[in-house]
């Protein structure tokens, strides 16, 4: 039997990098000799100003000669970046998808924006790290793990192999299993289904969106140095560099680059990282062009994996986060790779059309645990490690027009976008034999030599659909209607060993949206939205007795009203939701059937911005009545879906102290309901709390803008389930970590 050995590392900036960004200079290059004069430029020679141009100055003593004046314009439509709130921490719009960007008090949905100013001073290393200040959201993948997955209002996104989130508002593209900060310049959450604006996603999560915007060029140059360190000796470094060129800084390019390495604050885990990212654009008058491409690899040894329970115990009482069941002799290697290039056009200054097209690739290599099952309340434990190998490769591309115009006293913004994502899975898992461990007391076993499995075909996607979206503005804006329709069609194919289609599946269906936002003050927005998501419908499986039947797409359907409140620097809002979602299961007979429905109730308050010079507050509760209101199982009806708590509470607060200028404290927790591991309601993690704290100190050295980090995670070093994900696995949360910073723009 041959001896798996681990993969060498590979380069984390590749030679396709740099090829895509001397293709995208001559095509950008191209584009330029027909292209109107750039964005940024004097006065004079801009032929949209209304001041004429300037004449020769009269050589005479009396002549009155005025200084230049240089305007620097920018671009403001539906893909420029919305400016931050007060505090910086999160932003004043967010990208509705098709819909482009819009403020926050414009838009009849919940949604936050975070910027990249948080970003940093959370010190945050991936998205799931980003979102835990969200009182919506809750990360459910395992600390150390190799994937991060999220319940939003109660609803399960990024669970499968297939990436749920959007970049640049694209399915698609967003590395696969992890998406790290260092190339995101916001991270946005779009709270409820966004069928509609963003096409079906291809893991079919209803709950919600999030989008990575990412970072892109600068006006001005940036050189920016961040040094890391993290319990208990992971050590890193982060480049960010931006620079313009061209004969008027037309042309951009961006890289992000960071490698991390050491022993993490798990026993006997050891982690490496490394990507890079680089973003390149060319900006003229009409034409606006992008390009990104990201490359990136994480490798563990000991990575961390999930529990289940066995049926008829109670969950244990969690152990330390530093406890890691995995063997030291496991690893696992993530390679990611993505890319994506956008343009628009302004046909009039009135009319734009866009397209998109890109994709991204995963490779996943790992001799690790599967999901250990706990068999009794002393934490003993059955598991079979295995060997595995996953590759998901993604493709999309969209096009679309977006027009304004008027029909007597109401302005129309609309948007017409036809959509097209495919993908396709590979995966082979050899199995090793059985161990047994405990929770609290890991018991190392000697090394499993385990074959290399073969990677097989298992399944292809492909989502396509065409949607009309129209923003009937009137009264100054201070009444708007957002009617919109999706016209979604989804295929899939499921393959067999032998490599033919052992079941298949094409449906359609039509989703609508109705959004409503009423302005009676210029503080006060008041919105109504009905919108409905969809979710790939079910083949009934090989264990039915109607196995390989197939059944038409899930309609999920919400109904939301809120109101939002700007009270100068401090923003709030406050939502009633409640969403239904369909599903199928095995009911009598043995026949698998669309017959159980999810009920998702909830109030959402959210908070943001300085409630008093120099002081910032950001979080909110949100109270959650989850229901199953129907199922196969008769018992079932009326009980608490799997992995939705009561309530969830966030708050971070920052106080810049008066004793020394430059000197930042922050602090904050997060808290947890109860919640349920089974449909049947007989096994549930308890509540938790968790307390962060930290500073920062910005200052300035021999001249150069340097900011210090120190954040302590999980402070009093609370034992606790994080929380559990749909289909009854839950991972212990994070152990006490300390994350030290140091940044420097030269």
């Amino acid at each position: 039997m041959p001896v798996v050995s681990r993969p060498s590392g590979e380069r984390v900036l590749t030679l396709a990098m740099r090829t895509a960004m001397l293709n995208f200079i001559l095509v950008a290059g191209s584009a330029s000799a027909w292209a109107a004069s750039p964005e940024q430029q004097d006065v004079a020679a801009d032929p949209r100003s209304n001041v004429a141009p300037a004449t020769p100055a009269d050589d005479s003593p009396d002549a009155l000669t005025l200084d230049t004046t240089n305007i620097n314009a920018s671009y403001s439509g539906p893909t420029s970046l919305p400016e931050t709130f007060a505090g910086g921490q999160v932003a004043r719009g967010a990208r509705l998808g098709m819909m482009g960007n819009k403020d926050v008090m414009d838009t009849p949905f919940s949604v936050t924006s975070y910027t990249a100013k948080t970003l940093a001073d959370l010190q945050t290393v991936t998205v799931a790290d980003a979102l835990e200040r969200d009182p919506s959201v809750r990360s459910t993948g395992q600390t150390g793990g190799i994937v991060d997955s999220f319940f939003i209002r109660g609803f399960p996104i990024g669970e499968g192999n297939l990436g749920e989130l959007a970049f640049d508002g694209v399915y698609g593209v967003a590395p696969n299993y992890r998406v790290f900060t260092d190339y995101a310049e916001r991270v946005e959450v779009l709270k409820g289904p966004g069928a509609l604006m963003y096409g079906i996603s291809p893991n079919s999560g209803v709950g919600g969106v999030i989008n990575i915007v990412p970072k892109r060029p600068l006006d001005e140059d940036l050189t920016r140095v961040t040094t890391t360190y993290a319990s208990d000796s992971q050590v890193g470094g982060h480049l960010d560099l931006s620079r313009r060129f061209g004969t008027d800084n037309q042309f951009g390019v961006r890289f992000n680059g960071n490698l991390q390495g050491g022993d993490t604050a798990i026993d006997d885990q050891h982690r490496d990282l490394g990507i890079g990212a680089i973003a390149l654009d060319y900006r003229g008058e009409r034409l606006r062009l992008n390009l990104d491409y990201i490359s990136q690899k994480e490798s563990f040894e000991a990575a961390s994996r999930p529990f289940t329970v066995a049926p008829g115990i109670d969950v244990p009482s969690a152990p330390n986060g530093r406890t890691n069941l995995p063997q030291d002799w496991g690893w696992s290697d993530t390679k990611e790779q993505s890319a994506l290039l956008g343009g628009e056009y302004d046909l009039t200054d009135t009319v734009t059309v866009f397209a998109h097209a890109g994709g991204g690739k995963s490779d996943v290599k790992r001799l690790s645990d599967q999901v250990p099952r706990i068999l009794n309340d002393a934490g003993d434990t059955s598991n079979i490690p295995g060997y595995y190998k996953f590759n998901v490769d993604r493709s999309t591309a969209d096009a679309g027009i977006r027009g304004v115009f008027a029909t007597g006293p109401i302005t129309h913004t609309t948007t017409l976008m036809a959509t097209k994502y495919q993908d396709e899975l590979s995966r082979g898992i050899t199995n090793g034999t059985e161990i047994r461990s405990n929770i609290y007391h890991p018991i190392e076993v000697p090394k499993q030599y385990i074959n290399s499995p073969k990677v097989l075909r298992i399944s292809e996607s492909e989502l396509s659909g065409v949607a009309l979206t129209d923003t009937l503005s009137m009264l100054d804006d201070r009444f708007q209607l957002t009617l919109g329709v999706r016209r979604q069609d989804i295929e899939s194919r499921n393959y067999n060993a032998a490599g033919s289609v052992s079941s298949k599946y094409n449906e359609s269906a039509t989703t609508p949206l109705v959004g409503v936002v009423v302005k009676p003050w210029e503080d006060v927005s008041l919105y109504y939205n009905y919108v409905e998501g969809l979710s790939k419908g079910d083949i009934a499986p090989g264990t039915a007795a109607n196995a390989g039947e197939t059944f038409a797409p899930y309609e999920s359907k919400q109904h939301e009203l809120g109101v939002k409140y700007e009270h100068g620097t401090f923003m709030t809002t406050l939502a009633l939701f409640q969403i239904e979602k369909p599903s199928g299961e095995i009911g009598a007979g043995n026949v698998f059937s669309v017959q159980a429905e999810q009920r998702n109730r909830g109030i959402e308050l959210s908070m943001f911005g300085e409630v008093a010079p120099g002081t910032r507050l950001m979080g909110g509760v949100t109270l959650l009545d989850g229901e199953l209101t129907d199922s196969a199982t008769a018992a079932n009806r009326g009980n608490k879906p799997v992995g939705v708590p009561d309530v969830q509470a966030n708050l971070w607060a920052e106080w810049d102290t008066p004793w020394l200028e430059g000197f930042t404290l922050t602090g904050g927790a997060i808290y947890t309901d109860s919640q349920y591991v089974n449909q049947a309601n007989t096994q549930e993690l308890d509540a938790w709390t968790r307390f962060d704290a930290g500073a920062r100190y910005t200052t300035k050295i021999e001249g150069r803008p340097t900011t210090f980090r120190a954040t302590v995670q999980n402070v009093f070093d609370r034992e606790y389930w994080s929380g559990v994900a749909s289909y009854g696995a839950f991972s212990p949360g994070y152990p006490r970590t300390l994350q030290l910073s140091a940044t420097v723009d030269f």
